[in-house]
């Protein structure tokens, strides 16, 4: 079973927004099923300041997902914007990373269940979950250089 679980990024065109400009892009990451992507407005003004979109956009392969992105129209990336300007939050990296340990644990129950079940070889299983399993390490290690740290 080959490693589906890295997250891309996916660069779709720049927006204006309430008198900023924003380059949005999509997230992508693998759940065992098909790909989710998330829009992100990151403001071009000042990079460090990025927003998500908590909504889904989801295809059977990157590039299904990467042209429904890219089909949205400069009013729906608006008002997607305008969404995740609402939901921003305060501790942006810290998010980031627990948002990748979370898709990284749902991807490692999914495995689990999947070998479980016989739908998946036991040592390409068996593999996938120790390779989950150092992305989620790496990931908690950097959980003390983002927390408490604001706007990033």
């Amino acid at each position: 079973m080959a490693s589906n679980s890295s997250n891309t990024q996916h660069p779709i065109r720049p927006i204006r927004v309430d008198s900023r400009n924003y380059m949005v892009s999509l997230r992508l990451g693998y759940d065992g099923i098909e790909y989710i992507g998330r829009l992100w407005f990151e403001d071009t003004a000042d990079p460090r300041l990025a927003y998500q979109d908590h909504g889904a956009i989801p295809g059977a392969t990157i590039e299904e997902a990467v042209r429904k992105a890219n089909a949205l129209t400069d009013s729906e990336l608006q008002h997607r914007c305008h969404r995740a300007l609402s939901e921003k939050r305060r501790f942006v990296k810290l998010r980031i990373a627990t948002d990748k340990m979370l898709h990284q644990i749902k991807y490692l129950n999914r495995v689990v269940v999947n070998l479980q079940n016989g739908m998946i070889d036991r040592d390409g299983g068996h593999a996938e979950i120790e390779e989950i399993q150092k992305q989620i390490q790496a990931i908690v290690k950097t959980f003390p250089i983002h927390a408490g740290v604001e706007g990033d």
